[in-house]
């Protein structure tokens, strides 16, 4: 393992987060948008972290004990964003100009409960990924200290 991979391991985990709750910003800022382009209302956009290089540990230790001193690299990247297809729901407001004949009115599948507790574990992970490149830091700087 190199010395940087903790830093470039943590570093696409704060991009990928931070993309994450950039889709959860739009989503709560769209909960109420009863048309969209298509004609439709929002739906819920989802962001699929993958996993790149990813081996198991099994291998990874197998790779670094036999003497290479390098194993595969474990970074995290966005695979897609995926749009939720739960159903709309339907609320009752016959004042509305998007109601129906009935007076309901198509809204966002966005619940936004759900979001305010994915943008709170989001947050968390990201936190998380700046204590674990802050912790790698302070781990370099003392390693220069002892050279001196």
């Amino acid at each position: 393992m190199s010395l940087f991979s903790g830093m470039t391991i943590s570093g696409t985990a704060l991009s990928a987060e931070r993309a994450r709750l950039d889709v959860i910003s739009k989503n709560i800022a769209n909960a109420n948008t009863t048309k969209t382009e298509n004609g439709m209302p929002y739906r819920r956009q989802v962001v699929v972290f993958k996993a790149q290089n990813a081996s198991s540990f099994k291998e990874q230790l197998a790779a670094y004990a036999g003497g290479t001193g390098e194993s595969a690299q474990n970074t995290v990247e966005i695979d897609k964003i995926v749009e939720d297809k739960s159903p709309f729901l339907k609320k009752y407001n016959p004042g509305h100009p998007d109601a129906d004949k009935d007076g309901y009115v198509l809204t966002s599948n966005v619940n936004t409960i759900q979001e305010m507790v994915d943008m709170i574990t989001a947050m968390r992970a990201y936190e998380s990924n700046v204590t674990s490149v802050n912790n790698t830091k302070s781990m370099m700087l003392k390693a220069l200290e002892i050279g001196k």
